[in-house]
């Protein structure tokens, strides 16, 4: 079996590596990939951009590709699948408009409401003058969203009015987030703790992926603007059995079966991002329509099912529910950005003595790229040092070990991934 993995990021590095280790596949293509993809044995980079359908669905048919699986959300959004689709090729992803549900904060949170599945209050606003008003009579703290695609930035939690002020004039009025911030999303805080919870589907048939946490604030104790992730684990202590099968019953049957009422095609990767409140209680933050990034790295760490064969499964409408087989071992994965991430940074600094991949550590590049033969920044996130151990806190250990031997004058990181799971196993 040929496979396309489309994307360039740490998630599709990731990706397109587990997809390689199956029985099944012969070649594994990533478009366009990086650095990372380039350097690895069992992968070929193709120079064609994520968002180029046509390009990449013209390369499909030449070579003969028997399956795509898509990273990012840009080309679900733009309906990539539905063209593949059309053209008879397999293409692991929910259609253009199922995928609404990350490329719309106000479409996922009427979906929400519609269908009765738990989320925060909200209002949506693309008038100034109404959404200061209507934050003036909530009070704070409150959320800030950016209702389109904002590569994980478009959230703002403001602490005072001010604070929410200043998020509503850069969105409406600046356009710091171009069309994705023409209209907002505003929302009542929530208390607790996130988790990620990743299944995926077919549309009917739905098979959990292992739980994880990531840790979107870009500094210690998440402090901080919002990134698109700076570190992630899994599993994540706090979807325990009990959680696990509120997770389950209330957000992800609930959330199908919404979408085929509604007329969707579902299949692809589910990801839902929810606030767990001290009782345990559920409440949706958002919907992703692909695997998350870094929470990719640490959970391809720990699986050891055959993903491209269960890609497969889905795209035929025939995935068959089964426990996934996982490396007992938690994971952890931190990602080493450009200095002025998620603002300006530069690109084309020198990396040098990455750590060799051994069993229990692997290094996902996102923004690299190979120039005369060296490696080299290319992004803002840039690296995730991903690793195994008996416990959260010895597989952070080993990480930072790894991290300290790498020689990059740009490299910003925390210090503090998993310091929540830590703290249990602590206790």
């Amino acid at each position: 079996m040929k496979v396309l993995v489309v994307g360039a990021g740490g998630r599709e590095h990731a990706l397109s590596w587990k997809i390689s280790q199956s029985t099944l596949v012969t070649s594994v293509f990533v478009a366009p990939g990086n650095g990372g993809t380039e350097l690895e044995d069992h992968l070929t980079n193709v120079d064609i951009q994520a968002d180029d359908i046509e390009g990449l669905a013209s390369f499909a048919l030449e070579q003969g590709i028997d399956l795509t699986i898509v990273g990012p959300e840009d080309p679900l959004v733009n309906g990539i699948t539905d063209r593949f689709n059309d053209l008879g090729l397999k293409c692991f992803g929910p259609s253009k408009g199922a995928a609404q549900l990350e490329g719309s904060k106000e479409f996922m949170k009427d979906f929400l409401q519609r269908h009765h599945i738990p989320t925060a209050e909200y209002s949506s606003f693309s008038d100034t003058e109404r959404a200061i008003e209507y934050v003036e009579q909530k009070g704070c703290p409150i959320v800030i969203k950016a209702d389109g695609l904002a590569a994980g930035k478009g959230v703002t939690i403001a602490h005072t009015v001010e604070e929410a002020k200043e998020a509503i004039y850069q969105s409406l009025e600046s356009e710091v987030f171009g069309k994705a911030g023409k209209k907002i999303v505003i929302e009542e805080f929530l208390d607790g703790e996130e988790a990620s919870f990743i299944v995926m589907t077919d549309g009917t048939n739905v098979i959990p992926f292992a739980s994880s946490q990531d840790h979107k604030a870009l500094e210690d104790n998440d402090k901080g603007p919002n990134t698109g992730g700076m570190g992630a684990y899994s599993p994540a202590p706090i979807v325990d059995e009990y959680v696990h099968e509120k997770i389950m019953n209330e957000i992800i049957f609930p959330t199908l079966k919404g979408l085929r009422k509604d007329g969707y095609k579902y299949c692809g990767f589910l990801y839902a991002g929810m606030m767990i409140d001290k009782n345990k209680k559920l409440k949706v933050l958002e919907f992703n329509c692909r695997f998350g990034d870094p929470e990719t790295q640490p959970i391809m760490m720990r699986l050891k099912s055959d993903l491209a064969s269960l890609c497969d499964q889905a795209c035929d409408d025939n995935l068959i529910e089964q426990p996934l087989e996982w490396d007992s071992r938690k994971a952890i994965g931190v990602v080493l950005a450009a200095r002025g991430y998620p603002h300006g940074y530069a690109k084309g600094k020198d990396i040098t003595n990455i750590p060799l991949e051994k069993d229990d550590l692997k290094i996902f590049h996102a923004g690299t790229k190979i120039e005369s033969n060296s490696l080299k920044s290319n992004g803002g996130r840039v690296l995730c040092v991903t690793s195994l151990g008996d416990s959260v806190e010895s597989a952070k250990n080993k990480a930072y070990d790894a991290i300290s031997e790498i020689e990059w004058e740009d490299a910003f990181y925390r210090k503090d991934i998993g310091y929540r799971a830590i703290a249990r196993e602590r206790k």
